[in-house]
């Protein structure tokens, strides 16, 4: 039996944003953030099409902005005269023409009107969803091979088992360092098999110690291989610089276009143990917390710089603290402060700013104990949706 043709008609979303040419981009960029949407339908009278206004507008323009750039109008920085399609294009059209043209998002035009618009994202989605339902309704009719499907399913397992230990053997450390003045407490946690989240060490001098935390957005095969490809790119960089700026620089520059949309957040920091200086750079990543022996405080180590793999000329500003014996270091990925409990709250960073308060002084890998028990108590039953990564690092007399 053929396929039934999926044309844009489907795919589309009908009824977008539509917003007038003199809408301040600040304006406009709250309206994307509200509805969760990357591109903006421009129009003066709100049903033909005078240009569009997406997330690569933004990020192509506003490095060299001017200060009162939130003020000027979207039709300052939209695309004119962008590519279109209509409705009744089918599916591998609206790929193909993505493809070609470059773009991630398609106006759909009926008759001089803008009806729908259409995005990479919502294409493979529908996609996706169009496939499932072909796939649930063949099911009746493939229940004779379910043997053979059940062996298949056993053997990707498998091998997804198999690939996930390669992985961590890959992409993780053996042990840190077996520096005296540095103590490790560690949890890493993948939700499949294949997790996107990773740690790194590096030696760029025998008396620096560098220490990057990153995470491949999404999970599973993906996010691994997106993960792997980035560990490749810090191991050709690292040992080269003692500068975590430029590391994170260097990384970015060769992870351009090689992860399609997906993208890389990482935090690295390089510590020296002759003045217990800790040196960092960020690439979109949480903030890691510094609990203060002194004072029984924390706060954030923060700095701010894009993800890797977006902005190609990205330049990552370092910053520097001083530590003292007894601090504690505190990395994670988001997975651990995204947990959901069963009303919804997430852990947040305030619970795990109150967890190292109370316990901060405690030993390295007891604190990561302690922060492990309490995002599960937290949680309940409810499943993680993301890899969780944890290290805490003491720096000792």
């Amino acid at each position: 039996m053929a396929e039934p043709l999926l044309t844009v008609r489907h795919v589309m979303q009908p009824e977008p944003e539509v917003v007038p040419p003199g809408l301040p981009i600040g304006a406009a960029i709250g309206l994307m953030n509200d509805r969760r949407i990357g591109a903006l339908i421009v129009s003066a009278d709100g049903a033909g099409l005078d240009g569009i206004f997406t997330e690569r507008d933004l990020l192509r323009r506003i490095v060299a902005a001017p200060a009162d750039w939130r003020d000027l109008p979207v039709s300052a920085w939209m695309s004119v005269n962008p590519h279109t399609i209509g409705p009744d294009a089918d599916w591998a059209a609206a790929v193909e023409m993505m493809d070609r043209f470059r773009v991630r998002h398609l106006p759909v035009i009926e008759r001089g009107r803008v009806i729908g618009i259409l995005s990479t994202r919502l294409l493979m989605r529908t996609r996706a969803d169009h496939l499932n339902q072909q796939v649930a309704e063949r099911t009746r009719e493939l229940r004779h091979a379910n043997d053979e499907l059940l062996a298949r399913d056993y053997e990707q397992t498998f091998n997804l088992r198999a690939a996930g230990r390669y992985q961590t053997r890959l992409l993780l450390p053996n042990k840190p360092p077996a520096w005296p003045e540095l103590q490790w407490g560690l949890h890493y946690a993948p939700l499949d098999h294949l997790g996107g989240d990773y740690y790194d060490i590096a030696h760029p001098d025998p008396d620096l110690l560098g220490f990057l935390i990153a995470d491949a957005s999404g999970h599973s095969i993906a996010a691994a291989m997106v993960a792997i490809m980035s560990r490749t790119a810090f191991s050709d960089v690292a040992h080269k610089y003692a500068s975590p700026g430029q590391v994170l620089t260097e990384m970015n520059a060769r992870l351009q276009g090689l992860m399609d949309e997906r993208f890389v957040t990482a935090f690295y920091a390089v510590f020296d143990r002759r003045t217990r200086v800790l040196t960092y750079a960020n690439a979109g990543h949480p903030y890691p917390l510094l609990w203060s022996a002194a004072t029984g405080g924390v706060r954030p180590l923060g700095a701010q710089g894009f993800m890797l793999g977006i902005m190609p000329e990205e330049q990552y500003r370092e910053k520097s603290v001083q530590l003292a014996p007894g601090d504690r270091l505190c990395f994670y990925t988001d997975g651990l402060i995204e947990t959901r409990n069963e009303i919804g709250e997430t852990f947040g960073t305030d619970r795990l700013r109150d967890c190292l308060v109370t316990h901060g002084a405690e030993p390295a890998e007891s604190l990561t104990r302690r922060i492990v028990n309490w995002q599960e108590t937290f949680r309940g039953t409810q499943a993680l949706t993301d890899d969780v990564t944890l290290v805490v690092a003491e720096l000792c007399g």
